[in-house]
């Protein structure tokens, strides 16, 4: 693999993912956004969307609420015969603020880290069209 292969997904979180109280999201929108990056990377370095095998490791680290925007990032760290390893990360960039207004939100001074996960996704040889 000659230069790293990268993703990178922002989005706005919306009321339809609110899941409990307090207008808190649950993990499970976090771990869509990672199987998402997974596909990317494996698109980018094989053609082909691969199949996610297993996390080894996700780490839910800090609240997520409506109108939060959130920006994800991850990268191919191994690669073997058919397996891709992948890290990714999920960092709050904006909060909203339902206590000032519905639609007030602040730009945070440093992105917050809300989640990061590891883990392996498998492309069969027949299915590798670059790499």
């Amino acid at each position: 693999m000659s230069a790293p292969v990268e993703s990178f997904i922002r989005f706005r979180v919306g009321e339809e993912d609110v899941h409990y109280g307090g207008g808190l999201v649950a993990g499970a929108t976090m771990m869509k956004v990672f199987g998402d990056i997974a596909t990317e990377l494996t698109v980018i370095h094989d053609g082909d969307e691969g199949l996610l095998r297993a996390y080894e490791l996700v780490e839910f680290l800090a609240p997520v609420a409506a109108g939060d925007f959130i920006e994800a990032r991850g990268r191919i760290v191994r690669v073997g015969n058919t397996s891709r390893t992948f890290e990714a990360e999920a960092r709050k960039v904006i909060a909203g603020r339902p206590d000032v207004s519905g639609s007030a939100a602040d730009v945070l001074p440093e992105p917050v880290l809300v989640a990061r996960a590891r883990g392996t996704t498998v492309v069969p040889k027949e299915h590798q069209r670059r790499g």
